[in-house]
């Protein structure tokens, strides 16, 4: 009697454990299949050979922002910014007007609680081979929600020629060097 007492309860451990995993990955699917991504490409602008990647992924009310730039001299600090359009069409990247700025705030460093434009990503320096990664995340951003204070969904990346000192108006970062659209 012990022994398929024993044999009973080893069965129901197995059982119990083997449904917990099944639930478990399940679950991992689930989030996974729920998770909003958006892909994009960031094309040359101003003659320069600035271009690169960029993921947008959405989980749990959260954005996280994965971009890969190359075609930048060495060592060179490059601003980054949501603008208005997802119109990269001009060979100077103005047709994506300028900064996106919602909620009417001055320009500045993401976080500054003076204020700062919601497409004010901030800065990026290139290596020694010409490249820069940059991740960042938010909760302020959003894709496809409708909210017209967080949906980037129909706006551009800017890769501008220099550095964002969070001056007004936009941060003198120069020309535009990159854009891409972020659309489905």
């Amino acid at each position: 009697m012990k022994r398929s007492s024993f044999f009973i309860l080893a069965l129901s451990v197995l059982f119990t454990v083997g449904c917990k995993k099944e639930v478990k990955q399940e679950t991992e699917t689930t989030k996974a299949m729920t998770a909003k991504k958006v892909k994009m490409k960031l094309e040359p602008k101003s003659d320069s050979n600035v271009k690169g990647n960029i993921a947008f992924t959405e989980e749990d009310g959260k954005i996280r922002m994965v971009a890969i730039i190359e075609g930048m001299d060495p060592g060179t600090t490059h601003a980054m910014h949501i603008h208005e359009k997802a119109d990269c069409s001009a060979a100077d990247g103005t047709s994506s007007g300028g900064h996106w700025n919602p909620t009417a705030q001055p320009h500045g460093k993401w976080g500054d609680a003076a204020g700062y434009h919601k497409g004010d990503i901030g800065n990026l320096t290139a290596q020694e081979n010409g490249r820069a990664y940059l991740e960042f995340s938010t909760e302020e951003w959003c894709l496809g929600c409708g909210d017209p204070n967080k949906d980037i969904l129909g706006k551009a990346i800017i890769v501008h020629a220099g550095a964002d000192d969070y001056g007004q108006p936009t941060g003198n970062a120069g020309g535009r060097v990159s854009c891409g659209g972020i659309i489905e």
